[in-house]
């Protein structure tokens, strides 16, 4: 076929290693460059075949609603696509853009570049939030260094799932490929695209085009029925100046706070630049009642027991947890106390409440969490010993767990303030072992005296026997070093066997009672009397319990 002015103006935007016509079918009418390095075959030799034959399988959709979405004079991708290749190899990967001239017979032009084959980071290749926000950051580094504006949208396509259910399977599944397959062609790169939950998505893409040409045209790609009426309210804002990557992430986790608060309703700022200081603002707001709320002890303790595998399983001490209200999970507020320099505070003041409690409750021993930044100050330390020095009567019955929250930078220092709380009766617990890459150097320069295992390995227990093994080892090399081992999350009986036959001498977990109001023995040990003092310390440790 020639190649004539028209087709050539149709070439002329690109700099690539492939080009090729597609006609309305999807039929190669022209190939040039490097058909064999990118699709596996000679140029000559793509001409007439369909150019999904040279996708590989699970981006041909994408690439299909990419080219259904083009209007005449319309640019649309880059995207990067994966190539099927009959050699088996699974890294071919190509950038692909598309342009439609018009008057060419519907015929688009595609040029094709050598690129890395892209993840798929969830069902249908789209991001959750965690990975998006993280993600977002590099491609718009990305898209900056190219000299591109890129806008963050939003998306809320109300209705969809409901519509999407009522249709029963396969149709469901088909129309949320097709709707992944249209928000990746949007996207830039086509692998800038989040489901924030049900019905709504995020997603980065060139500005330019209205949010109003974005939406009809996401309607019609999903070629949803007359009856299936689901409108797509799509909200944009500019990426701005460039942004430090910690700002960015920020700004843009500001924003999709709002999005998922508000959804359709929500009033965008202007830029990413403007949501980072609103976030700033917001932020010091958090900090400032979150500071009023530590002076003023404004939070609750819970308590979830932790028994002994010392024979049937006894009570032998109560973690006290910090809850704020009716909030969820108080790690996003401790988070924000260990970078604001706050935690020292809130763990004095949890400090106070469980020496309060343990003064009103004769028999009961505590452990409260101790951050890494407040026990890397001696400041800390001397403010505590004082306050356990106003409690003689409670001495062994308090036990801090230093977790891995905020690293310890000094080790050596660390160790000599957790000796001075040992000193007072107080047992070391290091938390969540395993979960941090800083587990084995604490276990090696800080003299503990419990270590408790994450609950990550404790939970796979029942299908993992290479865990059960890893768990064995552990707790043999802390009992050479004397040191007690206790199992975090341990909800099921078989898991208790298994930690058990380890050599693990303590656990706590739902089969022994989720955190309550008010310690208490908990159905799984009402077998078993009430305590009337602590129960004995294990041989080795400073001193006893009660």
């Amino acid at each position: 076929m020639p190649l004539t002015p028209k087709r050539l103006l149709g070439f002329a935007f690109a700099s690539a290693d492939l080009l090729i016509e597609v006609s309305a079918r999807g039929q190669i009418s022209i190939a040039l460059g490097a058909g064999e390095a990118l699709a596996g075959s000679a140029d000559r030799a793509l001409e007439g075949a369909q150019l999904a034959d040279f996708v590989a399988a699970e981006d041909r959709q994408l690439v299909s609603v990419l080219l259904d979405g083009l209007e005449e004079g319309r640019r649309a991708g880059p995207v990067v696509v994966r190539l099927h290749s009959q050699s088996g190899e699974n890294d071919r990967a190509a950038s692909l853009s598309a342009f439609r001239l018009p008057g060419n017979g519907g015929a688009t032009s595609c040029v094709l570049s050598r690129a890395s084959a892209p993840r798929a980071p969830g069902p249908h290749g789209l991001h959750d939030r965690a990975t998006f926000e993280t993600a977002a950051v590099a491609l718009l580094a990305h898209a900056h260094e190219r000299g591109l504006d890129i806008e963050l949208a939003m998306i809320e396509l109300a209705g969809f799932e409901a519509v999407a259910a009522q249709a029963g399977e396969p149709e469901a599944s088909d129309m949320r490929a097709r709707l992944a397959a249209v928000m990746r062609a949007e996207s830039y790169a086509g692998a800038s695209v989040a489901q924030l939950g049900e019905d709504r998505f995020a997603l980065l893409r060139e500005e330019g085009e209205s949010a109003q040409d974005l939406s009809r045209r996401v309607h019609r790609l999903l070629a949803l029925r007359a009856d299936q009426d689901v409108r797509p309210v799509i909200q944009a804002l500019g990426a701005g100046a460039d942004m430090p990557a910690d700002q960015m992430l920020k700004a843009i986790r500001y924003a999709v706070d709002l999005f998922l608060r508000d959804g359709r309703h929500w009033s965008p700022p202007s830029t990413l630049g403007e949501a980072f200081q609103l976030s700033v603002a917001q932020t010091l707001a958090r900090v400032g009642a979150l500071g009023r709320r530590v002076e003023a002890k404004d939070f609750a303790l819970f308590y979830q027991p932790v028994v002994s595998l010392d024979g049937p399983p006894q009570l032998h001490h109560h973690e006290a947890l910090i809850r704020f209200g009716d909030q969820g999970a108080p790690f996003p507020m401790i988070r924000m106390a260990e970078e604001m320099d706050l935690v020292c505070a809130l763990d004095a003041a949890v400090v106070d409440k469980a020496l309060e409690k343990l003064a009103r409750t004769p028999g009961l021993t505590l452990a409260v969490n101790m951050s890494g930044r407040s026990v890397s100050k001696d400041a800390f330390v001397s403010q505590i010993k004082s306050r356990i020095a106003s409690y003689p009567e409670l001495r062994g019955r308090l036990m801090f767990e230093l977790t891995e929250s905020a690293a310890v930078a000094d080790l050596d220092a660390a160790d000599r303030r957790l000796q001075t709380l040992r000193a007072l009766g107080c047992d070391i617990c290091l938390d969540d072992f395993g979960a941090g890459a800083s587990s084995l150097a604490y276990l090696q320069r800080l003299h503990v005296d419990v270590v408790k295992i994450d609950g990550a390995f404790i939970r796979e227990l029942e299908h993992d026997s290479r865990g059960a093994a890893f768990i064995g080892q552990l707790a043999r090399m802390c009992g050479e070093m004397k040191i007690a081992t206790l199992a975090e999350m341990v909800e099921t009986q078989l898991i208790e066997d298994v930690v058990r036959k380890a050599g693990v001498q303590m656990a706590q977990g739902w089969l022994y009672g989720a955190a309550q109001k008010e310690p208490a023995l908990v159905p799984a040990l009402q077998s078993s009397p009430p305590p009337t003092a602590a129960p004995a310390r294990r041989r080795g440790a400073v001193d006893s319990w009660g």
